[in-house]
């Protein structure tokens, strides 16, 4: 089976990956023994590219969960989800009133 971007073909994983961000995973990942400069060079960049595009978050987010559901689909049951929870607030107690009411 093929898997293409656009008109690019992915070979791997790695490639579709890179393809589908459009930009080379060592950007988010980093690189074996890199130095503080470069790290620092390499989240700069990171920061400017995710400034340009804010919506590259949501989409790399909504790939990659689409990729699990087809490919492990048990993983993403392994954690409830937490999004149709209740949020339970802890009551405050009031102090007694004291006094005469108007």
């Amino acid at each position: 089976m093929k898997h293409y971007i656009g008109r690019h073909e992915a070979r791997n994983t790695a490639e579709f990956i890179e393809l589908a961000l459009g930009t080379p995973l060592e950007l988010w990942l980093g690189e074996e023994n890199e130095t503080e400069e470069e790290r620092a060079a390499r989240l700069d960049a990171a920061r400017d590219i995710l400034a340009d595009d804010p919506g590259m978050v949501d989409r790399t987010t909504r790939l990659a969960v689409e990729t699990i559901g087809a490919t492990m689909p048990d993983l993403l049951r392994l954690a409830p989800s937490t999004a149709h929870q209740p949020v339970i607030r802890p009551r405050s107690r009031r102090a007694p009133r004291t006094g005469v009411a108007a």
